[in-house]
């Protein structure tokens, strides 16, 4: 495109944003973005007025300062990626979110409205902080409860009204009351052998023997809808029990707007926009994870290089390895005293990489910690693996990226949520009552279920799996995000509910499975050697 046609379209982009250029700044602007041909010059030119937009103009009459600015700015991020090729194309579209950086917020129940709580969090919280945490998950999930539209109270008393209409009751309210009723609460058992269903109000007794059921697995701890009648001896007859409805993600986007519950930022809509069309574009895109990599055993050492092998001599490699835990055969424990020689294999693994150049050069590495790897305890949400163990490899793989379990990644406007955790074996010994099998008996698919209507990445009891009570909101999954993978040792699984992609790795070490991931399409390529 000619000089004078650039000149006329960075003057119409700028008056459509209000802004009158001076010559010296039209200059300056026409300087970077001859830098660029076809529609590369098109971003050049948004992407410099959207960081404009974030400089403290004075007026909308804009001179050669703010201007100079921004395209030094834009020109040295241009020369750090240049000079990092671990960063490079789609790298810097992916964003890793530690757990412990995601933002908190509590729902006032008063107001009906989220807010931040950005309060100190201890690791070690106050006796509250328990209590806490179960209010917490209780008016998350009533908040969202509320809005549907069959659990919400009709505007108008009338015959119609109450078709369909199933109306949750306080279970204070239920004293002295008869008929059937629907109720919300916690299971708990607050004596040994008897179950309670508990609100914000009160708790009452519950027989879930004749209940019938919904998919999913019921724990104690997990949060139901209840619908029966009280009994003369005070106890609350279940007789069908079911989960919160899920609620669609862009519904829950547009009542949140401007709260950041991701951890990935807030952005504009036209940003929003510009990276769902960056996004349809990077077809190539793909990731790779596998889960338990036993750096100790030679034979795993042996099909991580066959893998390895084989992506290298594909035409475009893979845009990021998600490696997650255990990297031990053994469980890092207090009898655990090979903390040394878990070190140097972990160089080992550094330089089974850098041996493969275009994977250097073009893929990013992340490492998740499992369950039995070394760290403070084995409570959640876990931190990434000790430096101590990692500098080894650092040296030959100096972009590695080392985060939390679980963790968070934002792939331009899609969010995906890793988690090395073995759910399904716990979740199964700790079922109060056998799962139904009136719509699947498929087990991940009632795991699958649990964590998605709980909102909750491990809704299992705290005596089961213990979790640092003031940062339980790194394990909520609300709003849904687009892809959950869970790293499991139950069989290689993939299924998509209700428009959310989940899918179970398997054991890389036990059965030879990986899973390879387009974002792009959200395709889920089940893999084994």
């Amino acid at each position: 495109m000619n000089a004078s046609a650039t000149r006329k379209k960075v003057q119409r982009k700028c008056k459509i944003r209000g802004y009158t250029l001076k010559v010296d700044a039209l200059d300056e602007i026409l300087s970077f973005v001859t830098r660029f041909s076809g529609p590369d010059e098109d971003e050049a030119i948004d992407l410099l007025l959207d960081q404009l937009e974030h400089e403290s103009l004075k007026s909308t009459i804009i001179d050669k300062e703010p201007v100079h600015r921004v395209v030094s700015l834009l020109l040295e991020a241009e020369a750090a990626v240049e000079e990092s090729p671990g960063a490079i194309n789609s790298g810097s579209a992916i964003r890793v979110i530690d757990a412990f950086l995601v933002p908190k917020f509590r729902y006032d129940p008063i107001r009906k409205l989220f807010y931040e709580y950005t309060d100190n969090l201890p690791i070690h919280g106050e006796a509250s902080a328990k209590a806490t945490l179960y209010k917490d998950r209780f008016l998350l999930l009533h908040q969202r409860l509320s809005r549907d539209q069959h659990f919400s109270k009709p505007a108008f008393d009338s015959e119609n009204s109450h078709f369909g209409s199933c109306e949750i009751s306080p279970i204070q309210s239920l004293v002295g009351q008869t008929g059937r009723r629907w109720v919300m609460g916690v299971i708990s058992q607050l004596e040994d052998g008897h179950y309670y269903l508990e609100d914000l109000t009160a708790s009452v007794e519950i027989n879930l023997s004749d209940a019938k059921i919904t998919t999913g697995f019921f724990l104690e701890n997990t949060i139901i809808v209840a619908e029966g009648e009280m009994l003369v001896e005070g106890i609350f007859q279940v007789r069908t029990c079911g989960f919160p409805p899920l609620e669609d993600r862009d519904k829950s986007f547009k009542l949140l707007a401007g709260l950041d519950f991701f951890g990935g930022g807030i952005l504009s809509k036209e940003e929003t926009i510009r990276l769902a069309e960056l996004e349809k574009r990077a077809v190539n895109d793909m990731f790779v994870i596998l889960s338990d990599i036993w750096l100790d055993n030679e034979e795993v050492m042996g099909k991580l290089e066959t893998v390895l092998n084989g992506f290298e001599s594909v035409e475009v490699v893979p845009s990021l390895f998600v490696f997650m835990g255990n990297f031990c055969s053994r469980p890092c424990n207090l009898s655990f005293h090979s903390f040394s020689s878990l070190r140097l294999q972990f160089g080992r693994l550094g330089q089974m990489i850098a041996a493969h150049p275009r994977l250097t050069e073009h893929s990013r590495f992340l490492f998740i910690p499992g369950p039995d790897d070394p760290g403070p305890s084995t409570v959640l949400p876990r931190c990434a693996l000790p430096k101590y163990l990692t500098e080894e490899l650092q040296k030959h793989l100096p972009n590695a990226i080392f985060s939390s379990n679980p963790c968070r990644i934002k792939f331009y406007t899609q969010e995906i949520v890793f988690f090395r955790q073995d759910l399904l074996y716990r979740m199964r010994r700790s079922c109060l009552m056998p799962p139904s099998t009136d719509e699947t008996d498929d087990y991940f698919q009632h795991l699958v279920a649990t964590i998605t209507h709980q909102s909750h990445l491990c809704p299992l009891p705290l005596f089961v799996q213990p979790i640092i009570w003031n940062y339980d909101h790194c394990l909520n999954l609300y709003p849904t995000p687009h892809t959950i993978v869970l790293g499991d040792r139950s069989q290689q699984k993939a299924f998509k509910y209700t428009g959310i992609t989940c899918f179970n790795t398997g054991s890389f070490s036990i059965d030879s499975t990986f899973v390879a991931y387009r974002p792009c399409t959200q395709e889920v390529e089940l893999s084994a050697l």
